[in-house]
């Protein structure tokens, strides 16, 4: 057996996050959990079954980015995968949604996924190896009342990755995004604490009649970072129970 690949992923403590990480250590990946909390990103680290760290690190900060990107290549090597799933939302109607909200919003699920992407990208390229998988959400191919402004930034992650999927398209580096449908996490309950009506209606109109949950999401991720999926890029997979069939 060689030297098991690098996994980092943003926002891994997390619903989501937790799962992914999870997931791809029980693949064999050496995981790099990182997340805005350091203290629960290495308690996850120290649950894996593989040799996995735990980073604290903001994502909108550039700086802080880049430093933790060296602390993972120095713990357990390059970066192999890269999983931008870290996100932020407020629940809300956009006519009551303000400035300070918008730009949060988008530094963090837009603006941080480019930046840690450009901050490991020169690596892949090095070694002619890569999988970027992007976390965006259905909100981003149809729209979600409510979170108008992450479904922006879910829509720009998409694009994103398309775009830069043809320019990493000969470099041995794949880009894709999973896009998750209404799934159990702490994001979700927002809108359960809004209006459970509301709730109730998603869940209906999901044609598998539930909700999804992280590790329904997970396994699309590992497919994604697997020598399987080698001849895919630039592809976007809705994980949904059927709600997007786009």
């Amino acid at each position: 057996m060689g030297t098991p690949k690098v996994a980092l992923v943003t926002g891994a403590c997390g619903g989501i996050g937790s799962a992914i990480t999870r997931h791809l250590a029980e693949a064999g990946y050496s995981v790099a959990a990182c997340d805005l909390d350091q203290a629960a990103a290495a308690e996850l680290a120290k649950s894996l079954p593989t040799q996995s760290i735990g980073v604290g690190v903001d994502i909108s900060d550039s700086a802080a980015v880049a430093t933790a990107i060296a602390t993972v290549e120095a713990d357990l090597g390059p970066v192999d995968v890269l999983v931008n799933n870290a996100g932020i939302d407020k629940i809300e109607p956009f006519l009551q949604s303000t400035a300070e909200t918008w730009q949060k919003v988008v530094s963090v699920n837009y603006l941080g996924t480019v930046t840690v992407t450009r901050a490991v990208l020169d690596g892949m390229i090095e070694r002619k190896f890569g999988r970027i998988i992007n976390i965006a959400s259905d909100a981003g191919r149809v729209g979600s009342s409510g979170e108008v402004v992450y479904s922006g930034t879910k829509g720009a992650m998409i694009a994103f990755g398309k775009a830069l999927a043809r320019e990493m398209a000969t470099k041995g580096i794949t880009v894709n995004a999973v896009c998750p449908g209404p799934t159990d996490t702490p994001l979700l309950k927002q809108l359960s604490d809004l209006s459970e009506n509301m709730f109730e209606a998603t869940r209906k109109a999901v044609p598998m009649k539930r909700i999804g949950q992280p590790d329904d999401i997970a396994p699309a991720v590992v497919f994604f970072a697997s020598e399987g999926a080698a001849y895919i890029t630039g592809q976007t997979l809705s994980v949904s129970g059927g709600l997007t069939m786009a």
